[in-house]
């Protein structure tokens, strides 16, 4: 049953006589599972009144029948956690989850299980027109309802949803480009499901293009923006309050937990163009005498600090000076009894803080490094650039937002977005 054929259709009694017509479909939101029918809107006069889907005896294309002639008149008062599929779903965007885009639904098939009518998938294609007139028949084929993640524009309906949803299982980077193709409410219904996990919403907010990011920053207190900048990389908090506008970076950085103040100061004394102002400042270090063994047990428990700056371990003396470096391909093939004195690359690649990006950049690429320690001018280690600094450092701007290429589908059975079936007609 497609919810382009109920709409406008009669609500007829037992006897046939005429009662309303139906304006829309309420269903109730259940997490990962198939959303259910729970009532219907009628219009009966003026009036928008709720009709039970228990009350309807008979459900098919233009016509509805009613056991009784008698509704109840009481105007129609939408509780939290209801959906309307003609005024939230029907003609709104939705992300596809499979895909990472917003998509339009443009009509939606209901099926009948066990529990009773359930909207079982979407039709996302724009229907044909001919001579300005859209035509409906035939449809297009229509994609399992658990593909989509639905923007609800009725806030408590939204929120009474699962706490992370299906956009869960998208990349940062991907909930970035969303947002930044959303609308401004779709964008704060995004971001209101990845809030949940400060973690996720801080990753999310290191993708984002920084004049979004600052205006999405505009509509939080100093208090919540200091939230998303404690869990974010120290580099890029800097870098987002640097974009603060001047009157609000005092208070925010003063909201900050003292460890994340202090990393955050550190690094903004930097020029943004340098190695200093791209530089991490979590890495690893170890003194000379330590075993290689032991070397690979501080990379292992090292769960906070970020898989890039994880590449190298550096060897530093008792006041911090650099006197090697060795990878973590290198700690592997070495011996475990071995020091990292023994295994380390005692006159390792190193710049200044004031060290040119571009200038980091072709030194990287001459040496093939994943990573570059950054010394101060008595060769004490205060950062790191990692692979991944210099390729935001030195992407040009006009190239972020570049239409990805396809990615391949996931073999059959694996559990890709898109996973579970919808229930049989």
């Amino acid at each position: 049953m497609h919810l382009a054929g109920l709409l406008g259709s009669p609500l007829l009694s037992s006897t046939g006589e005429a009662v309303g017509k139906v304006d829309d479909v309420i269903v109730r939101l259940r997490g990962g599972d198939y959303p259910l029918v729970t009532g219907l809107v009628a219009r009966v006069g003026k009036r928008r009144v709720f009709i039970p889907i228990d009350e309807v005896t008979e459900l098919r294309k233009g016509k509805m029948v009613l056991p009784r002639a008698r509704v109840d008149l009481r105007s129609f008062e939408r509780r939290d956690g209801e959906v309307l599929l003609s005024e939230d779903i029907l003609g709104h965007r939705l992300i596809d989850v499979a895909d990472a885009e917003l998509v339009r639904a443009w009509d939606i098939e209901l099926r009948p299980s066990e529990e009773g009518w359930v909207v079982a998938c979407l039709d996302t294609r724009r229907p044909a027109r001919f001579f300005g007139l859209v035509r409906t028949s035939g449809g297009h084929p229509c994609r399992d309802w658990k593909a989509f993640e639905p923007l609800v524009g009725h806030t408590p309906s939204a929120l009474a949803r699962a706490p992370f949803g299906r956009v869960r299982r998208l990349k940062p980077a991907q909930i970035a480009d969303l947002i930044e193709d959303a609308s401004r409410q779709e964008g704060e219904e995004i971001l209101d499901v990845v809030h949940a996990d400060p973690e996720l919403e801080a990753d999310v907010f290191e993708e984002l293009d920084p004049d979004l990011a600052a205006r999405l920053f505009g509509d939080k207190s100093d208090t919540e923006v200091a939230e998303v900048l404690a869990h974010m990389r120290a580099d890029d908090a800097a870098d987002a309050l640097a974009d603060l506008p001047q009157g609000r970076r005092q208070a925010v950085l003063d909201a900050l937990p003292l460890p994340v103040r202090t990393r955050v100061l550190t690094l903004l004394g930097f020029n943004a163009t340098s190695a200093g102002g791209i530089m991490g400042i979590e890495f690893l270090t170890a003194p000379p005498g330590e075993t290689v063994e032991a070397a690979v047990g501080r990379i292992r428990e090292a769960n906070g600090v970020q898989p890039e700056a994880l590449l190298t371990m550096h060897v530093v003396d008792e006041v911090r000076r650099l006197v090697g470096t060795v990878s973590v391909v290198g700690l592997l093939q070495a011996a475990a009894s071995c020091t990292l004195g023994e295994v380390a690359d005692a006159d390792p690649v190193r710049v200044g803080p004031d060290a040119d990006v571009v200038d980091v950049a072709l030194l990287m690429a001459d040496y093939n490094l994943m990573t570059v320690p950054v010394v101060d001018d008595d060769n004490r280690l205060i950062g790191v650039i990692t692979v991944d600094d210099i390729l935001e450092a030195t992407i040009p701007d006009d190239w972020r937002r570049r239409e990805p290429p396809s990615h391949p589908e996931g073999p059959e059975g694996s559990d890709t977005p898109t996973a579970g079936s919808a229930p049989a007609s």
